[in-house]
């Protein structure tokens, strides 16, 4: 007989570009609530992301690092295929409003068809992130914003370098 996965994990999947403070804070709670939260950072995605995977990861890396049980790694492919290889029938996502859910319910829904084994769960974010998106921090970034109070210091300067180097030689500054 084979003894059952008593482990309690589960996968936190996304394009984390950049990782904010909301992804954060989704993190820290979801790790008091399991033991061990893995949060995968999706290599191959529909959205146009501003940093290479590497780099995505090494930023979660360093942001989430120090918060006991938390794993971050890279993922290629379908979502079940990771969950089958970390043997994982939990996903966790966010939900900022409800326009989240419809989309969040969707891919939950699906994920549940290729897999009846696997269940979503959903934590709203706190009050001070509701607002929060990795598509607002990286527009504020490129028009020359101050994101410091939205990403910890080492994404912001990651942005920064991003959008200095992609910036146009001829373009006048304000």
């Amino acid at each position: 007989m084979t003894k059952p996965n008593t482990e309690r994990r589960i996968i936190y999947p996304g394009t984390f570009d950049p990782i904010t403070n909301g992804h954060e804070d989704l993190v820290r709670r979801a790790a008091a609530l399991f033991d061990e939260v893995v949060v995968a950072v999706a290599a191959q995605t529909a959205k146009t992301t501003i940093f290479p995977l590497a780099e995505r990861v090494a930023l979660a890396e360093a942001t989430l690092g120090a918060i006991p049980g938390v794993r971050v790694r890279p993922f290629p492919g379908l979502l079940i295929h990771l969950l089958q290889e970390e043997r994982a029938h939990l996903i966790l996502r966010g939900l900022r409003a409800i326009s989240d859910f419809e989309h969040e319910f969707q891919l939950a829904s699906i994920n549940r068809r290729m897999d009846a084994r696997i269940e979503t769960l959903f934590l709203m974010t706190s009050d001070q992130h509701t607002f929060l998106s990795s598509s607002l921090v990286r527009e504020i970034s490129r028009l020359g914003g101050d994101v410091g109070a939205f990403v910890q210091p080492l994404v912001a300067a990651a942005l920064k370098r991003h959008f200095r180097i992609g910036m146009d030689p001829g373009a006048v500054e304000t």
